[in-house]
């Protein structure tokens, strides 16, 4: 029994010790709780540690220091960009069987398609999309190509029976499917009729939607219209089924790493460690109007300037602009305006508002100061 009952006397000891021991963790539990700082002590702590609150260093200089950095590996480099003109002539044997050719690699491939396209495909007539800017007017530029189809036929007297009638008014006007029928319908033995389009990062951010891809796919399957194009992201097959792939855009692919700086591609998305502002806004605007056709800055110039000496109204009437451009020879339609203004509401250049009288009214978003050096550095 002695034993028995001593066994009995350790055991409720055990129990005695383990209910202390939990009665221990939950005090040093209460009293760190205790100890720490109130929540919201806390919360300034963890806003003081935000990158906002770092005292940046201004997007020119930082961009200028990395301009500085010296190059690596340039005689490797420049080995590896003749390997690539060494296949010019293969490139342009692909194109004539009708394939579309599609680089991808890591580095910067816009020199060398640019190189590519001046030096080989001096038979095409170039079209360039510059795919990385923010947004693209895509129905102007198939409409651009459309109206050289056009002016083509037009010379050399080739046009069919009904084809003014279908096609009198400006294709800006017309719908995409007539454009695209248009340009179906276009078939000619000569190599000179054939139009290139040079797309420069075809996986762009405002051309990675469903609706842009189908669009460019049809225009790459029209009978005079050969494609070249780059990607930089490692997702972007996933933007075409296999319709697109082998029987429209019809790609060949190649591996071209280049391993050059995005220099050009990267203006328009903010570096982490710059501060922004006025200074990167009116950079970015100066490089897409620099963009735009010569009449197109002169239009943006006549807004721009009415803004400046009537700054404390709303906006300006898009009458008064159409009237004003007209007077200066800058537009002679209605429909010219609203082109360019598509443009750079595209752009996010304009912002369009209801005037008090009820008038669509155009706004530059910068202030004066950024609006003057904007001015200054189109010129």
């Amino acid at each position: 029994m002695a034993p028995r009952g001593g066994r009995a006397a350790a055991a409720a000891s055990s129990g005695s010790e383990d209910e202390e021991e939990e009665a221990g963790f939950s005090r040093s539990y209460f009293l760190a709780k205790e100890k720490e700082p109130s929540s919201g002590k806390k919360r300034a702590r963890a806003a003081a540690g935000k990158l906002s609150d770092l005292n940046l260093v201004d997007e020119q200089v930082l961009r200028a220091s990395l301009s500085e950095i010296p190059p690596k590996h340039e005689e490797e480099v420049e080995a590896l960009t003749r390997s690539y003109k060494d296949q010019y002539r293969n490139w342009l044997f692909e194109l004539r069987c009708g394939f579309g050719l599609l680089m991808y690699g890591f580095g910067s491939k816009k020199q060398l398609l640019e190189d590519f396209a001046s030096t080989t495909l001096t038979d095409f007539t170039v079209i360039v999309i510059n795919g990385y800017l923010p947004s693209i007017n895509l129905k102007q530029v198939i409409a651009t190509i459309a109206e050289m189809f056009w002016d083509q036929t037009k010379s050399k007297r080739k046009r069919q029976p009904g084809t003014r009638s279908q096609l009198s008014q400006p294709f800006p006007s017309q719908s995409f499917d007539d454009i695209i029928s248009f340009l179906k319908r276009q078939t000619s033995d000569d190599v000179d009729d054939q139009v290139c389009l040079l797309i420069h990062n075809i996986d762009g951010p405002a051309l990675r939607d469903a609706e842009s891809q189908q669009c460019l796919a049809q225009v790459s399957c029209c009978p005079q219209v050969r494609v070249v194009a780059s990607t930089d992201h490692v997702n972007a097959p996933l933007l075409w089924d296999k319709k697109m792939v082998h029987t429209q855009y019809k790609w060949s692919w190649y591996h071209v790493p280049t391993f050059a700086p995005y220099k050009v591609e990267c203006v328009f998305y903010p570096l982490i460690l710059a501060s922004g502002g006025h200074a990167q806004t009116t950079k970015t605007a100066l490089v897409v109007l620099q963009s735009l056709t010569p009449n197109a800055q002169s239009v943006f110039r006549v807004l721009a300037e009415y803004q400046l000496a009537n700054e404390k109204e709303e906006g300006m009437p898009v009458s008064s602009l159409y009237t004003k451009c007209r007077e200066r020879f800058l537009v002679s339609s209605q429909v010219t305006l609203n082109s360019h203004l598509t443009e750079f509401k595209d752009h996010d250049l304009v912002k369009i508002r209801k005037h008090s009288d009820g008038q669509d009214c155009l706004r530059i978003p910068l202030v004066s100061d950024a609006l003057e050096k904007l001015l200054q550095e189109l010129a």
